[in-house]
C-alpha cells in the first residue's frame, strides 16, 4: 500500500519540478553555453582563419582535464537592447586545467559573443580566475580576441578592465602570466597583456594597438594597414611587445605548453627538473675553435648555447628583437636556466637601448621566479651616436645594471671574448654580486677597445714614430699581452677561473650545484626605483 501512495505522489509533481527534467534542463542549458554566439558565428569565425574559444582551450590544455566556472554568467545591462540578447558565459570562457600534470587558469575570449566584448560580468569572470590563480599559486594564462571594451556598458566595463589591470600588478613575480593574442586587442585592452610576463602572438590574426588605423589617419593623415601599425611581426620585430610570434594558432599554443615546461608555477617553487640523457660531464671540442683569431670577425652565439645547454635545446625570448643581445631558456643538468648572451654577428654585440631594455626585463623576470641566470659575454661597450644618446641609452642601460644589481639568484659568467668597458660592470661581473666568474683565454678584458686604448695612451710615441704604422702594432701587441688578456682580471679575484671554452658545460653544472641553496637579501625597503 505504501509502493502505491508513493507512485501516486510521484505522478502529482509537475513534469517541469521532477529531477529527470531538471537535470535534461542542466543539460540543454550546457548544450546551449557550448554553442557561444551560435553556429553562424562559429562559421564566420572559422572562415578567418580562427578557431573558437573552447576550440583553443582543447589544444593548449592536457586532454580532458579543463574545468569550467562560471559556464552560466550573462551580462546585466538593459541599455542599448541588450536586455533582449543575452548568451550565457557572457564572451569568455574560463577555468582551470592542466598543462603536463600541472594546475593553470585559464581564459579564453569567444569573439563569436559581442566581438568578445569585454562587460562588467565578462571582467568579473577573469577576475575571479585570476584570483584562484594567485591564491592558489598557479600561472595564468590570457586567451585574447577582444573587440574592446563593451561600449553599451559604458563605465562598467571600464570599471571591469581596472579590475583586471590591478591583479596583473598584484600578481606580477607571484606567478607567472602569459597572454596569447588570436585576434583584435585594441584601446585599453592592450594593457592588461603588456603587463604580463609573455605576449604570444600570431601572424595575420593577431592586432595589438592603442589607436586604430581609422584614428590615426584622422589625427596624421598616415594610411596604415592593420598588420603595418599592430601586427605579429611589427610587434615581435620592432617594437618589442611580443615575446613569441608563430604562423598559426596551434604552433603558439604548443609554444605555451613549451615555454611554462621552464617555469615553476609560483615565486616559492624551484622550476621543474626535467630529466636528460645528455652527461652533464660532457665537453665539445668544437668550442676550442669557435673564437676567430681576429677580434673583428664576428661568430654566432648560438653555437655556443647549444653545445652547452642539454641536448642543444634553447628556447629563445624576444628572437626578433634586439638581436645584439640573446635572451631565453635552457636546461644543464635538468634544471632551467635564464641565458643572457651578447650575439657578435648583430651589431658586434654591442648593448643598446633595445637591447638592454630587453634583458633587464628577462633578467627580472628569471629572478623573480628562482631561475638561475647565466650569461655569456662578449660585448664591445655601448652603442654610440646621437640617437642613442638622444633617445635614453643612459637611462635605458641603467635598467640592465639595475636588473643584475637586484638579481639574487645564481649568477653565473661566462666571458668568452670582449669585455669592454662600462659594459663589462653590467653583464652580470663580479663587481655586482656575480657569484661564479668565468672566462676564456680569448677573453680581453679591458676599460676599452686596444685599437682606442693605444691611440689614447701611446698618441705621442705612434706620432713621432718614424713608421707609425708599425709602431701602432707593436703597441697593440703589448698592451693586449699586459692587459687586454683574463689574466690580469684573475689574479685580482675579478675572475673565478680561466677555462678552456670546451669545459664550459660542466664548470656550468658544477656550479649550479654549489649555488643550489644560496640564500642573499637586499636591504630592507618596499621597492627600489629602477630607471624607467
Amino acid at each position: 500500500m505504501a509502493v502505491q501512495d508513493e507512485r501516486r505522489a510521484d505522478e502529482s509533481i509537475p513534469e517541469h519540478l521532477t529531477t529527470q527534467y531538471r537535470i535534461e534542463e542542466l543539460r540543454r542549458r550546457r548544450e546551449q553555453a557550448l554553442l557561444g554566439g551560435g553556429p553562424r558565428r562559429i562559421e564566420q569565425q572559422h572562415a578567418k582563419g580562427k578557431l573558437t574559444a573552447r576550440e583553443r582551450l582543447e589544444l593548449l590544455l592536457d586532454p580532458g582535464s579543463f574545468q569550467e566556472l562560471d559556464a552560466f554568467v550573462t551580462h546585466r545591462a538593459s541599455e542599448f537592447g541588450l536586455e533582449e540578447e543575452r548568451y550565457p558565459g557572457d564572451g569568455v570562457v574560463t577555468g582551470y586545467g592542466t598543462i603536463d600534470g600541472r594546475l593553470v587558469y585559464v581564459f579564453s575570449q569567444d569573439f563569436t559573443v559581442f566581438g568578445g566584448s569585454l562587460s562588467e560580468m565578462h571582467g568579473r569572470k577573469i577576475c575571479k580566475i585570476m584570483d584562484l590563480a594567485l591564491e592558489n599559486g598557479a600561472p595564468v594564462i590570457g586567451l585574447n580576441d577582444s573587440g574592446g571594451a563593451r561600449i553599451q556598458e559604458g563605465v562598467d566595463s571600464l570599471g571591469a578592465y581596472a579590475e583586471v589591470f590591478l591583479r596583473n600588478v598584484l600578481a606580477s613575480g607571484v606567478i607567472p602570466q602569459i597572454s596569447v593574442i588570436l585576434g583584435p586587442c585594441a584601446g585599453g585592452a592592450v594593457y592588461s597583456p603588456a603587463m604580463t610576463d609573455f605576449v604570444f602572438m600570431v601572424e595575420g590574426i593577431s592586432y595589438m594597438f592603442v589607436t586604430g588605423p581609422n584614428v590615426v589617419k584622422a589625427v596624421t593623415h598616415e594610411d596604415v594597414t592593420f598588420d603595418t601599425l599592430g601586427g605579429a611581426s611589427v610587434h615581435s620585430a620592432i617594437s618589442g611587445v611580443a615575446h613569441f610570434s608563430h604562423d598559426n594558432e596551434v604552433a603558439s599554443l604548443q609554444a605555451v605548453r613549451q615555454l611554462l615546461s621552464y617555469l615553476p608555477s609560483n615565486n616559492l617553487d624551484d622550476p621543474p627538473l626535467r630529466p636528460t640523457a645528455d652527461p652533464p660531464d660532457r665537453m665539445d671540442e668544437t668550442l676550442n675553435s669557435l673564437i676567430p683569431d681576429s677580434p673583428t670577425r664576428a661568430y654566432d652565439m648560438h653555437a655556443v648555447l647549444r653545445a652547452v645547454l642539454d641536448d642543444g635545446e634553447f628556447l629563445e625570448v624576444q628572437a626578433a628583437f634586439a638581436q645584439n643581445l640573446i635572451v631565453g631558456f635552457g636546461r644543464l643538468a635538468g634544471r632551467s636556466v635564464g641565458v643572457v648572451a651578447q650575439q657578435p654577428s648583430v651589431l658586434a654585440g654591442v648593448l643598446d637601448i633595445n637591447s638592454s631594455t630587453k634583458g633587464a626585463r628577462f633578467v627580472r623576470f628569471c629572478d623573480a621566479f628562482n631561475i638561475p641566470l647565466v650569461t655569456f659575454v662578449d660585448v664591445p661597450g655601448f652603442l654610440p651616436g646621437v640617437n642613442q644618446e638622444h633617445g635614453g641609452i643612459i637611462r635605458h642601460g641603467a635598467k640592465l645594471l639595475y636588473a643584475y644589481c637586484e638579481a639574487t639568484v645564481p649568477k653565473i659568467t661566462v666571458i668568452t671574448r670582449k669585455a669592454y668597458g662600462g659594459a663589462y660592470d653590467v653583464m652580470s661581473s663580479k663587481h655586482i654580486r656575480g657569484d661564479i666568474n668565468y672566462a676564456w683565454p680569448t677573453a680581453e678584458i679591458a676599460v676599452m677597445g686596444i685599437d682606442g686604448a693605444v691611440n689614447i695612451i701611446f698618441r705621442d710615441e705612434i706620432a713621432r714614430s718614424p713608421d707609425p704604422e708599425a709602431t701602432r702594432k707593436r703597441l697593440e701587441a703589448e698592451y693586449r699581452e699586459r692587459l687586454a688578456n683574463p689574466y690580469v682580471a684573475a689574479s685580482r679575484g675579478f675572475i673565478d677561473e680561466v677555462i678552456e671554452p670546451r669545459e664550459t658545460r660542466p664548470r656550468l653544472i658544477a656550479a649550479l650545484e654549489m649555488l643550489r641553496n644560496k640564500r642573499q637579501t637586499t636591504p630592507p625597503k618596499k621597492h627600489g626605483n629602477i630607471p624607467l
